[in-house]
């Protein structure tokens, strides 16, 4: 029962990140989409009821039901009858099950309380790559709120964690705690710093042709959430991926080698890759150097 309330939930949630998607995708300055709906706002400015993008009208409650309402719309708005796109759906079903993955990783002890907090830690990072993979594949956006609250809500957990591990010593002088959670907090920072400086000599060296700045700022998160030396098989399946994805759309001429390819959405998947089977990939990977 509490793995279907977390399915459900991620769901739920999954539908508000579609909220997030649509609302802070850009395209070059375009606001406005069938004169309705708006585009490019900032997640403090999210209120406000969900309408139709084709027609504008309000929607009502019950066409906001998660991937239910689309089923039983035959994915089609009920005002306009204009065809409802399969991301909204899509995403709610991949929210709910990646949900539901994370939950079960770790279902020994999901009722502690600190794996209660890193369980929350990953739902959140999880949602947050979610956002990155569908905004920078659809609109080649990497939208820089999701990045801040990413930085933000893994620095606090890496804070966290450290204090959680460093050992505890007798007495009111919390300086040696602190001294040793910074320890623990450094090889995930210098990841962070090193996989974003890689990153930005690959966009100064080709001038942005071959990489954006939002691709150097998401290396930034993957550092710090996955760490050394995690962070290596990550970008190496990243740029494997995406070379081979390129290639497949180069062969079946839906690509040219000059087209741009939304790199944001292979780091994304790989930094969750490596978050839900990092260890096993990793010992792979030096195995395979020696």
């Amino acid at each position: 029962m509490l793995y279907f309330f977390i399915f459900i939930f991620g769901l739920c949630v999954g539908s508000f990140l579609n909220v997030l998607i649509f609302r802070l995708g850009s395209d070059g300055g375009e606001n406005v989409i069938g004169g309705h709906a708006e585009r490019g706002q900032s997640p403090a400015k999210l209120g406000g009821r969900s309408h139709c993008p084709k027609c504008g009208h309000q929607l009502a409650w019950q066409d906001l039901v998660p991937v239910l309402s689309f089923v039983l719309l035959k994915g089609r708005c009920r005002y306009c009858q204009k065809a409802i796109s399969w991301q909204y759906p899509i995403v709610e079903l991949a929210t709910g099950l990646l949900f539901l993955i994370l939950s079960l990783s770790d279902s020994d002890r999901i009722f502690s309380l600190s794996d209660s907090i890193t369980l929350i830690y990953f739902l959140f990072i999880a949602s947050c790559l979610i956002v990155i993979f569908v905004s920078d594949l659809k609109y080649f956006i990497i939208p820089d709120e999701i990045i801040i609250a990413g930085v933000i809500g893994t620095f606090l957990y890496k804070l966290l964690s450290a204090f959680d591990f460093a050992s505890l010593r007798s007495g009111n002088n919390l300086y040696p705690e602190l001294v040793e959670g910074l320890k623990l907090l450094l090889p995930f920072a210098l990841s962070a710093v090193i996989a974003s400086a890689f990153f930005l000599v690959i966009v100064l060296i080709t001038r942005g042709r071959g990489m954006g700045l939002g691709d150097a700022k998401l290396a930034f998160l993957m550092g710090l959430v996955l760490g050394w030396p995690k962070i290596l098989p990550a970008l190496l399946l990243a740029f494997v991926s995406g070379a081979l994805v390129g290639l497949i759309l180069i062969l079946a001429g839906k690509a040219k080698m000059k087209s741009e390819i939304p790199f944001g959405t292979f780091l994304a998947a790989n930094t969750f890759l490596i978050m839900l089977l990092g260890e096993k990939i990793l010992i792979r990977y030096i195995n395979l150097i020696i």
